[in-house]
């Protein structure tokens, strides 16, 4: 089938600009709710709007704003870059640069205090992040508002358009979630507001982590119902494998969230997944290709959409691919014309795959000609291996779809089954029931099948239960697996190794050897300007 067929949504994000220019923002207070340029009631009397609005609120997690750059949903400041506004960017930042997975070696100074987990409250990049997260939350509020039973009989909107109505509610609700799922991650205590709050009648109220992770589970339940059966929408949209898969994650962190260990309810969700007809790709390296949505599309669970042509960005995937491309690389080996030399690895990631007495781990996708695996100097893109992983090629050798070689076609998987299988075999270690550890060692040595290519009975690299049951296996091995997919943070926090000086990695705190952290950088602290705004929040401790 044509791929922009397949993927409706991302097409549909053109159609979003012809509610002239969309939603925007204010840039000084908390309360960031869209408007219409349009009257909003001529928006929503006519149901044909409903789905160009809708994907509006998909393309919010990779767009920057309309168009390529110009007219930014949320802005960055004067002489800043409007491709770090875009979510996926600003989420990514914060997830994989204060870790021991990568490190960008461009001199800004927000992003290298990101590199050394030496970050303020003044920091752009923590900003950037957050105000994309609400300006999303307060987009999906919107359209949650316009769409309930009785806006819609109001305006005489009935049979199959009602239904698509309803449906497009729930999708927007579970969008809503993921970006408050992060702002918990992430921040922690935040601002909360949802569509029964009329907009610019009040200061946001501030909620706790606690409080923000029942609402999270709360909705998500009450959402799954109303979300089509998984894998039977349209490929790109959020159905019932996305919200268990949201759950499963929710449930993972419980811990780490409200001092409740949760794993018993982390397997529940990971179970429904393993039993809704999802499968491994073929190949790994067919996740991270610019084919992706043929080739992993019975393994992506819910992707973020790109599109060379069609939903062009300076964030999402083409961030991706050219930053981490510079030195001795070609761009052309990854299908693009050009590179940021930004991204590489820290020696951490690379000394996970060590050498095997037979097979190679095809997981392990670094450059290291003219490139070092120490890092004394951050800046310098060449210390430290260059990481192959994010291509714009096609499993069948070509390029993606923009013949300048700049915005790429890749999809980014926000959940995909390799992770559910980790997901599993954690809970399980960690006391959950529902699972078993046999199981659990089964779903790990698919995963290192398929890393080591193993067909024919073949067993390279397969472990044992003993080796499965190891003090910190499943983290390294979701470090193998998972490594640049924006959770190794979250991972490290999960596992008491984020801020601990138990475990160090260049340039951790600050210092070439590492050293440990302050355990108030287990969040991100609200940024500077929203507490001057809304003097009714509460910093973080530690800020």
């Amino acid at each position: 089938m044509n791929k922009h067929l397949r993927r409706g949504a991302a097409a549909l994000a053109v159609a979003a600009t012809l509610l002239a220019g969309g939603l925007t923002s204010c840039t000084k207070d908390l309360d960031r709710y869209p408007f219409y340029d349009l009257n909003t009631e001529s928006v929503y009397r006519d149901p044909a709007n409903y789905i160009m609005v809708l994907a509006k609120l998909y393309a919010g997690f990779n767009l920057s704003g309309q168009g390529t750059t110009g007219s930014p949903d949320v802005f960055a400041g004067s002489g800043l870059d409007e491709g770090e506004t875009s979510y996926m960017r600003a989420y990514w930042y914060l997830q994989e640069l204060p870790t021991d997975q990568a490190a960008v070696a461009w001199s800004s100074g927000p992003l290298q205090e990101l590199n050394k987990i030496t970050w303020s409250s003044s920091n752009d990049l923590v900003r950037n992040s957050y105000t994309r997260i609400f300006y999303e939350v307060s987009a999906c509020n919107d359209f949650i508002r316009e769409t309930t039973d009785e806006k819609l009989s109001s305006r005489n909107i009935s049979g199959i358009h009602a239904d698509n109505a309803r449906r497009f509610r729930a999708e927007a609700r579970f969008l809503r979630a993921l970006a408050y799922f992060h702002a918990l991650d992430l921040y922690g205590n935040v601002p909360f507001v949802v569509e029964t709050d009329i907009p610019g009648k009040f200061l946001p109220r501030q909620t706790s982590r606690p409080a923000l992770f029942a609402y999270l589970e709360s909705e998500l339940k009450a959402i799954e119902p109303l979300l089509a059966a998984p894998r039977q929408g349209p490929y790109g949209r959020a159905d019932q494998g996305a919200a268990w898969a949201l759950l499963a994650r929710l449930y993972l962190n419980a811990e780490v969230y409200t001092g409740t260990a949760r794993y018993t309810d982390c397997l529940t969700y990971c179970n429904k997944i393993l039993g809704a007809g999802y499968g491994l790709a073929p190949q790994y390296a067919q996740l991270f290709m610019a084919d992706n949505h043929v080739t992993a599309a019975a393994e992506i669970i819910f992707p973020i959409l790109n599109d060379g042509l069609v939903s062009q960005t300076y964030g999402g995937t083409t961030y991706l691919v050219h930053a981490a491309v510079g030195g001795r690389m070609l761009g052309s080996a990854l299908g693009i014309t050009n590179g940021w030399a930004g991204n590489r690895t820290r020696k951490n990631l690379p000394l996970l795959f060590p050498t095997q007495p037979s097979g190679t781990d095809s997981r392990s996708m670094f450059f290291t000609a003219g490139q070092t695996l120490e890092i004394s100097d951050l800046t310098v893109f060449t210390q430290g291996y260059g990481v192959l992983k994010w291509s714009n090629k096609k499993s069948t050798g070509g390029n993606g779809s923009d013949p300048t070689g700049t915005f790429v076609d890749t999809d980014f998987p926000m959940f995909r089954l390799a992770d559910v299988y980790l997901m599993y075999a954690e809970a399980v270690l960690r006391g959950g029931q529902g699972g078993s550890e046999g199981q659990a060692l089964t779903y790990v040595n698919a995963l290192r099948d398929r890393a080591f290519g193993n067909t024919g009975g073949r067993t390279d690299g397969r472990i044992t239960l003993a080796e499965l049951t190891a003090p910190d296996f499943i983290l390294d091995e979701r470090g193998r697996e998972l490594y640049w997919e924006a959770t190794r943070r979250t991972d490290l926090i999960r596992f008491g190794k984020f801020t601990s000086a138990t475990y160090r990695w260049p340039w951790k705190g600050g210092v070439a050897t590492g050293q440990g952290v302050g355990s108030h950088f287990n969040l991100f602290p609200l940024p500077s300007s929203d507490i001057v705004a809304n003097p009714t929040l509460v910093q973080n401790p530690g800020y």
